[in-house]
């Protein structure tokens, strides 16, 4: 039984209260890990620990920093495969996209903003009569970080990494469900040599940590990416205190597929935005509008290529879907089919849990890719978030009625547009309430890029320059230069 440990003022630390929270396998339903169940107090000993190091590492020069990312970046490269088998186990995602994808992303991410610091900018404004103003960005000191389950690593590194870069000591609070590669980034950088107190990694329930994290006063900024529910819970929390707040929460995105689309790239596209990771990504395509003189052959293809998708043990290199993270997951999208059954939906393919994978995954969380059809754009089906793999298929006939059920969730976090009329896409790009919007592709993303939803998608954005402006404080130095008398 793995024990994993809190990292807090550079040394591996057990929770003051000694007690622990079972971390299960969702490939077999087994409980292989112990998680720390920490508190406020140990929320307090890592502000306490970041609150005396942000002088020290603040003061550093951009470019020593920079050389201590890049340890971090090699040290999780030099584990590739460790972290990847990992993060499959944790999460129970197929092996090959950790091991191509998530990981890999996570490396991206230290390298990526260890060198964008060393290209920071700074506005000047000169004018007649208003002086010389440049403007100075400063880190704000000690900042939360909370990051989900479903992209453990690659999201809590896409947090992590700009943070310390611009100067900021930080808190990180990963998902107790999927803890253990945040445990192994904690002994990356203590052998990349960190400096204590400047990264401190806590372990444990949301209610408990993150709301901890969320009152502490001692914390000036909260990064939060997980459910709208408890985005909200975080705003109401952080807003009297005067935290600076990001969040980034959930989606239900449209993928919109025009009759004269490449139709193999957009059914390939389809399937791939639809069961990625099991369904379990923010961006992911779950409601597809597809115009009606195209429907149904698109639909014929689409289920061919989902039958094809093999459910499997999530060690294998031959599995493309793996299991679902938890038992609670595997009710709530159980629940959301026989929902799409009650509101007149028919499944065309999947549905329900399959055979017995193996021995080993007898009593894993497994989910068929599942396809409904039927159903309006109305329905709760297609409104609510249900983050598993199930996609609904709906025709229409204009462009005006696919946008306008597009836009009907009160999520706007992405979406996708498959045509090659170019005018047309520019145009729906432009009505679409949605942060992101990919045209003839799912899922490209450019790191310098911002990142975020409009409406109960968040507020905010990530990525880029969006991210090292969150995490520092703009001050505009006006100086008046005399003239000459």
């Amino acid at each position: 039984m793995i024990k994993i440990a809190n990292y807090i003022n550079g040394s591996l630390a057990a929770p003051l209260a000694g007690s622990y929270i079972d971390n299960f396998e969702p490939a077999t339903g087994k409980v292989y890990a112990q998680v720390p169940d920490s508190d406020t107090n140990d929320v307090a000993l890592a502000v306490d620990a970041a609150t005396h190091a942000f002088p020290t590492w603040s003061g550093l020069t951009a470019s020593a920093r920079s050389d201590v990312l890049l340890r971090i970046a090699d040290g999780i490269e030099s584990q590739l495969d460790e972290f990847a088998r990992a993060e499959c186990v944790d999460n129970g995602k197929p092996l090959g996209l950790a091991l191509s994808v998530e990981i890999p992303r996570a490396v991206k991410n230290f390298r990526f903003f260890a060198s964008a610091v060393l290209h920071s900018r700074s506005e000047l404004y000169e004018g007649e009569g208003t002086g010389l103003n440049y403007i100075l960005r400063r880190p704000r000191g000690v900042v939360g970080l909370i990051s989900p389950w479903n992209l453990p690593l690659y999201l809590l590194s896409w947090k992590v990494a700009p943070a310390i870069a611009v100067g900021n000591t930080a808190i990180a609070k990963p998902s107790e469900v999927t803890p253990m590669t945040a445990h192994m980034l904690a002994q990356v950088c203590i052998d990349a040599g960190l400096p204590p107190g400047v990264l401190n990694i806590l372990h444990g329930q949301g209610a408990k940590v993150g709301q901890a994290m969320t009152e502490h006063p001692g914390i000036t900024t909260i990064s939060f990416t997980g459910g709208t529910v408890t985005g909200a819970q975080v705003a109401k929390t952080a807003a009297p205190l005067f935290k600076k707040v990001s969040l980034e929460l959930g989606g239900k995105n449209a993928n919109v597929i025009f009759a004269d689309a490449n139709m193999n790239q957009a059914v390939e596209g389809s399937v791939r935005a639809a069961f990625a990771n099991q369904g379990q990504i923010c961006i992911c395509g779950s409601r597809i509008f597809v115009e009606r003189s195209a429907y149904d052959d698109f639909v014929s293809a689409f289920v061919s290529k989902a039958k094809a998708l093999r459910v499997g043990d999530p060690l294998e290199k031959e599995t493309d879907q793996g299991a679902l993270v938890s038992k609670a997951q595997l009710e709530k999208v159980s629940r959301y089919v026989e929902l799409a059954k009650e509101e007149g939906g028919q499944i065309v393919c999947g549905g329900s849990t399959p055979p017995t994978i193996s021995e080993r995954c007898k009593d894993g969380y497994f989910f068929e890719p599942t396809l409904v059809t039927g159903l309006s754009a109305e329905c709760r089906v297609n409104q609510e978030e249900i983050f598993g793999p199930v996609a609904t298929i709906t025709p229409f006939d204009a462009e005006d009625e696919a946008v306008a059920d597009i836009n009907s969730t009160k999520y706007g976090l992405s979406a996708s547009i498959w045509t090659r009329d170019l005018d047309r896409a520019h145009r729906l790009a432009g009505n679409i309430d949605a942060g992101t919007v990919w045209v003839n592709c799912w899922l490209v993303r450019d790191l310098r890029v911002p990142f975020g939803g409009m409406k109960q998608s968040g507020v905010g954005r990530e990525g880029g320059d969006e991210a090292l402006r969150f995490f520092t404080e703009p001050k505009n130095v006006c100086l008046q230069v005399a003239t000459k008398s």
